[in-house]
């Protein structure tokens, strides 16, 4: 496999250098880390530089951990993927009876948006009660489970909720405990604010008027499930590490996580639970991007060619998906 050319990476990361919202990449080949580097600031107000052990919200990369816990769950004989999520969810309305945590694993419920749901007065910030509320209000869903495929942040805020049940204790804890401590990934949070601190926090920005103003924050940032964790990139070199060799499930279960459900005939879906599979250039890719309020990133699998990429930004702006393409492509293509 060809080595990295710096300098072409610097090149694709130049519009985050500077005294702007900036970035954190690590490239991971053969379990090594091959390029490390952070450009960009973390907090513009006070000027403090990003660098490889900033933490930034993960924002839907946080989906893959949620899918763990559940995963983690079934092991241990708590939970089962084709239980009725109604079990758990005695909240839930009568339509959704037939949604099994299979199908909020991988997007197959049916289950209403919660942004969709939120009324447009909402000012404070919604928590996973708040969420497992307005969709318990809504007694029909868009189609039945199993039939199609629809991306849904309401199921993977529920799964949230189904895994601190199951368990008995609040997903922050169930995340540290059977997760992240583990894994050594001491600088990674499933993050309540007010209940941690996030050891070295980026803050979101968004363009506006030719500079950036600070989006940290918006109403449907402080739910879990779906979003809520923060972390840095050699944290996720330790996940990397722990998907490589099979650390917390057997390679049984990443199988199974890595395959998407069949559908029927007019339905497609690349999703497994909590990674989309495909292919990029006849190599299979386990990947997924996260966008919220101020952060944008990208995590890219190449697993027969034991090649990661993970970019982290905080900014609301830029294609952090198509660099890590740029980067496999030399390193995969060339």
């Amino acid at each position: 496999m060809p080595e990295i050319d710096t300098r072409t990476v610097d090149t694709l990361f130049r519009a985050y250098s500077g005294a702007v919202p900036g970035a954190s990449v690590i490239v991971i080949r053969d379990g090594a880390v091959l390029f490390r580097r952070a450009y960009g600031l973390a907090d513009l107000e006070h000027h403090t530089p990003a660098t490889p052990t900033t933490d930034f919200r993960l924002a839907s990369l946080s989906k893959q951990f949620t899918a763990m816990a559940i995963m983690l769950l079934v092991r241990d004989g708590k939970l089962r993927y084709d239980q009725h999520v109604s079990e758990l969810l005695p909240e839930l309305p009568p339509t959704t009876r037939a949604i099994t945590i299979r199908h909020f694993l991988n997007h197959t419920s049916g289950i209403w948006d919660y942004e969709e749901l939120i009324p447009e007065t909402r000012t404070a910030q919604l928590d996973d009660h708040d969420v497992l509320a307005l969709v318990a209000a809504k007694d029909s869903v868009y189609f039945s489970a199993g039939s199609a495929y629809r991306y849904s942040n309401s199921g993977y805020v529920l799964l949230g909720i189904i895994v601190a049940r199951a368990s008995g204790m609040p997903l922050p804890e169930f995340m540290r405990r059977r997760i992240f401590d583990p894994l050594g990934m001491t600088a990674t949070v499933e993050h309540v604010e007010g209940n941690e601190t996030v050891p070295q926090r980026a803050y979101g920005y968004s363009p506006s008027g030719g500079t950036f103003v600070q989006t940290d924050q918006s109403v449907t940032s402080a739910t879990l499930g779906d979003g809520g964790i923060y972390t840095n990139v050699d944290d996720m070199r330790r996940w990397d590490h722990a998907l490589s060799t099979a650390a917390l499930v057997d390679s049984a279960t990443l199988a199974l996580a890595t395959t998407p459900p069949p559908l029927p005939a007019d339905a497609t879906t690349e999703y497994g639970f909590g990674w989309f599979v495909d292919m990029y250039r006849g190599e299979q890719r386990w990947r997924h991007t996260g966008e919220t309020s101020g952060f944008r990133n990208a995590i890219q699998r190449y697993p027969n060619r034991r090649l990661t990429i993970v970019i982290l930004t905080n900014r609301s702006s830029g294609e952090p998906a198509a660099i890590a393409e740029r980067i496999a492509d030399q390193l995969l293509f060339r």
